[in-house]
């Protein structure tokens, strides 16, 4: 049975006078692909930072299995993510971009990189600097820096922005990969079918009071 890997108690965030999250209650387990949906500003983002650990809570707590993020440790660990736009070194190429990545952790080999920039559909002998990459191709490189280091929690904003037709087949059929190789998935997006096509539970955010669609 799958364990639950993340919780989320009764969180608020508040910042200034506006409430941006109001008691946000959620589980997520292993193995699934969760949907967040919503307009811009409706606290998608927020919500995701405070699960990584970027922003603190002002209320309630979240627990990455029995550690309390913000206490225990800062930031949930072994994750991948995408939150706003991935942000890389213009003048050299992704490969090279995702091996410097790679040296601050060193978790991640150059096969490791290999790998993930065929699984994302990028060419790691490129030798393009990435500031003449196209939109589509940056969020590429994002995912495969998110995924390089194999990590058990995957967490996209819009993983899907810029792809073109093939771009978005081919991220759909990797995120179901992982899936099925035991991750947990977390993904926001605009696009009805990306939803309908990857998650296993979706909910909705709006004016910060979260609700599950399915």
């Amino acid at each position: 049975m799958n364990n639950i890997k993340i919780r989320v108690n009764n969180v608020e965030k508040t910042i200034g006078d506006q409430v941006i999250l109001k008691n946000i209650n959620m589980e997520f387990i292993d193995s699934r692909i969760y949907g967040l949906v919503g307009r811009n500003g409706s606290g998608k983002t927020v919500l995701l930072k405070c699960i990584c650990g970027f922003m603190s809570v002002s209320k309630g707590e979240i627990w990455l299995n029995d550690k309390l993020i913000g206490k225990d440790i800062s930031f949930i660990e072994n994750l991948g993510f995408i939150i706003d736009t991935p942000g890389f070194l213009p003048e050299i190429s992704g490969y090279k971009n995702l091996l410097y990545l790679a040296s601050i952790r060193r978790k991640a080999s150059k096969q490791d990189i290999y790998k993930c920039m065929e699984m994302v559909g990028l060419d790691y002998h490129s030798k393009k600097p990435v500031g003449k990459y196209s939109l589509g191709m940056k969020q590429r490189l994002g995912i495969a820096q998110a995924i390089m280091e194999n990590p058990d929690i995957i967490i996209l904003d819009e993983p899907m922005n810029g792809l073109d037709i093939q771009g978005v087949e081919d991220i759909r059929k990797l995120l179901l990969k992982l899936k099925n190789e035991g991750k947990l998935i977390i993904i926001t997006s605009h696009n009805n079918e990306d939803i309908e096509v990857l998650c296993d539970e979706v909910y909705k955010i709006e004016m910060g009071i979260i609700k599950q669609l399915g």
